[in-house]
């Protein structure tokens, strides 16, 4: 039997993030078994459904990489939903029963109900092992609004059939649904698939993961910054362990150790600091390239709205740097906000208190700075082209007076901050001309 599973969103909403983790165990598992991941997007709820929606889903998933086989929609099979109830009522395995409508009880509406046999159902969830419903509860329940209009849960069953799904994984909140997807199956005659119901992602206070109370849209981690490769890797290990006890895998490696039944049963708990460490662990893994076409776009929006001018070359130089700083790019417009890579475009502001180190007095400060401006003046484009060139040559004199009493000053005349990149880093970054001018400024300031 080849391996079938599916996805089955409704566009009701943007990709929510429990629902990609529950695609990409639908993924891997078909993938493990050489099979076939389907999606069917469950567009018959006309009412709430919104075309930005299934345009996002369709666009996230692509974007995670979790390209079904083949692709369907709900809408498409309403006929033969409509085919398969009559065949129901026909045989007498379902009924159509006048009854008070809910919203208007002197209202008489005509409902399709289930001849509900009452029996006791039992299914191996590959995940929780067997699982007993009394289906006599479920008494004989609604199957359709009416003979043209088949519930959501009819139609699920018929398409699932119909397009060949063997494995349904899905949320655990779907468990209470299965023995009525059971006693339908059965009435229709077709095969009861292989079940798996996923744990809950829980938040750090341990209360389910809520689109009304958080951000769980795929889309809100996608702008924020975090890529396509550090979501999947984290959400592939919320709720698994993979056997090699690795913590970073390509989607190939989560396929050849993937195995559905070692899934956790319990809830996976929601660590945004983890995400943010799986994304660095990311880009650091990229080349200076990749990294530019990820940073520089922020950094330039951030710039503008704090009215600083940009400068690509600036911008481009200093990638490596904000590399070191960063998990996601959210952290880059931080760092911009604070104004701590203002000094890269724009000459700082001084404080002339704070341009002497503490207990070196200004004249001192201002001989330093003359001395640095006369070997700054006679370094090369070369040498600036070089933090360690650059070092070399300022080197002595700061041993020889006092590093800190020289290269203290340095910083501040160069980035107005008590604490920045490396002096000779920001001055290979901004060039000769211009650390000169700021350091032959402080002096004038002092």
């Amino acid at each position: 039997m080849s391996v079938v599973t599916r996805i089955a969103p409704s566009p009701t909403g943007y990709l929510h993030f429990g629902l990609a983790r529950t695609a990409l165990f639908s993924y891997l598992y078909a993938k493990k078994n050489g099979g076939e991941y389907i999606m069917r997007i469950e567009d018959t709820d006309t009412a709430r459904n919104k075309p930005e929606f299934e345009a996002d889903i369709v666009d996230q998933f692509q974007w995670l990489g979790l390209t079904p086989d083949r692709s369907y929609r709900q809408s498409d099979n309403v006929e033969r939903h409509k085919e398969c109830l009559a065949d129901l009522i026909k045989r007498d395995t379902a009924y159509i029963s006048k009854e008070p409508a809910k919203d208007d009880p002197t209202q008489v509406v005509e409902v399709v109900r289930l001849r509900n046999p009452g029996e006791q159902v039992t299914f191996k969830d590959l995940i929780r092992g067997d699982i007993v419903f009394d289906t006599s509860e479920l008494k004989d329940f609604v199957i359709a609004r009416s003979v043209n209009e088949p519930l959501f849960h009819f139609a699920v069953v018929v398409d699932d059939h119909d397009e060949g799904v063997t494995h349904v994984i899905r949320g655990e909140d779907h468990i209470s649904n299965t023995p009525r997807h059971m006693l339908i199956l059965r009435a229709l005659g077709f095969k009861i698939p292989a079940y798996a119901h996923l744990p809950l992602i829980l938040m750090p206070d341990k209360s389910k993961m809520s689109k009304r109370k958080h951000e769980t849209s795929v889309k809100h981690f996608r702008e924020s910054g975090i890529v396509p490769q550090a979501l999947i890797n984290y959400v592939a290990l919320m709720g698994w362990t993979p056997p090699s006890g690795k913590e970073i895998l390509s989607v190939d490696e989560m396929i050849q150790e993937f195995e559905l039944e070692k899934l956790h049963s319990s809830g996976a708990i929601f660590d945004y600091e983890k995400l943010r460490w799986y994304n660095r662990e990311y880009l650091l893994k990229r080349n200076d390239a990749e990294l530019a076409s990820y940073v520089l776009p922020v950094l330039e929006k951030a710039l503008k709205e704090r009215g600083i001018s940009w400068d690509a070359g600036i911008a481009e130089k200093i990638v490596s740097l904000l590399k070191e700083r960063i998990s996601v790019a959210a952290d880059i417009s931080e760092s911009v906000a604070k104004g701590e890579v203002d000094f890269f475009f724009a000459d700082p502001t001084l404080d002339v208190a704070r341009v002497p180190q503490k207990g070196v007095s200004t004249e001192e400060t201002k001989s330093h700075l003359e001395a640095l401006a006369k070997l700054l003046s006679e370094a090369t484009e070369g040498d600036y082209g070089d933090p360690e060139r650059l070092k070399g040559l300022i080197w002595p004199y700061a041993t020889e007076k006092g590093r800190g009493a020289v290269l203290w000053p340095f910083r501040y005349a160069l980035t107005g901050l008590e604490r920045s990149p490396d002096p000779f880093v920001v001055a290979s970054v901004v060039g000769k001309e211009t650390t000169l001018r700021r350091v032959l400024k402080a002096v004038a300031f002092l």
